[in-house]
């Protein structure tokens, strides 16, 4: 009897042994902890990073990078994170102090210098480029992974940028005049629109300033108003009411609108809406 119940107790602690074993799995510790700023970076690190890296993003994407109230659990994310990457736009809020505050001597912060629209796939593929070059630099051990995973996405954006461009070119959209949040700019001149007239946030506009956007308007035949859901989702719609012209509201990031969360996605859903008000 009693050498039965050592071979149970036996047998009961080799089990909590596995599962102790299997809990204590550090698997996931070793993984780059990683804060971004928006949902530009985050996308493209989660698709490049995929299962050695675990992403915090801080701003949400349909808010303005300008115009948010860093929370606690952001100072949080940071103290606990190995790796901040930011835009460093003039926008965002991430002064040397805040981030001092965090009080974490291993984090290391990377600011991702690329210029121009990020939905345009020239410049998603840029930033593609940069983001591999971080996460290579500081895990050198997956380097290989992180490569082909943005040799994999940079077909991607090819493929997507061919598909768009096909679709684009049947609506000569060049013919058509857009007045647009700066913002949106470089985005919509790349879908190969003729800008009319471009305008910054809601508290920019003074009656001035307004009144030449609609002179411009009147003057370029502009049929059509562009607003940026990030910068004001109805800044111009005085203007087309002025202008008796439609308007659409596009994302400059991904998870801006439903549905929008990869960068595919949000390019599939603003040029859709551009599209839908030019036919």
């Amino acid at each position: 009897m009693l050498k039965k119940y050592l071979c149970i107790i036996g047998v009961a602690l080799l089990v909590l042994v596995t599962l102790l074993s299997g809990g204590c799995n550090k698997a996931d510790d070793t993984r780059l902890k990683i804060v971004t700023t928006t949902a530009l970076i985050q996308q493209i690190v989660e698709r490049i990073g995929g299962n050695y890296v675990t992403v915090s993003n801080i701003i949400p994407p349909a808010q303005c990078p300008g115009h948010f109230d860093v929370k606690p659990a952001d100072i949080q994310s940071l103290a606990d994170a190995d790796l901040f990457l930011m835009h460093g736009w003039q926008g965002e809020k991430f002064s040397q102090t805040l981030i001092d505050s965090v009080n974490n001597s291993e984090l290391e912060v990377v600011k991702i210098n690329i210029s121009g629209n990020w939905m345009v796939p020239s410049v998603q593929s840029q930033a593609v480029d940069e983001v591999l070059r971080i996460l290579s630099e500081f895990d050198t051990a997956h380097t290989s992974n992180y490569q082909q995973a943005a040799d994999d996405y940079k077909a991607k954006i090819s493929a997507e940028e061919t598909k768009i461009q096909g679709e684009l070119a049947a609506a000569n959209l060049a013919g058509i005049g857009v007045l647009c949040a700066s913002m949106q700019a470089d985005f919509l001149t790349w879908v190969g629109f003729s800008i009319a007239g471009t305008y910054g946030e809601a508290d920019s506009l003074t009656p001035q300033v307004v009144a030449d956007l609609v002179d411009k308007g009147n003057e370029s035949n502009v049929s059509l108003v562009i607003d940026n859901l990030q910068s004001g989702a109805d800044v111009g719609k005085g203007i087309a009411e002025e202008l008796g012209a439609r308007r659409i509201i596009i994302s400059n990031f991904p998870g801006g609108f439903a549905n929008t969360e990869t960068w595919e996605k949000a390019l599939d859903y603003n040029v859709e809406l551009i599209l839908g008000a030019v036919k």
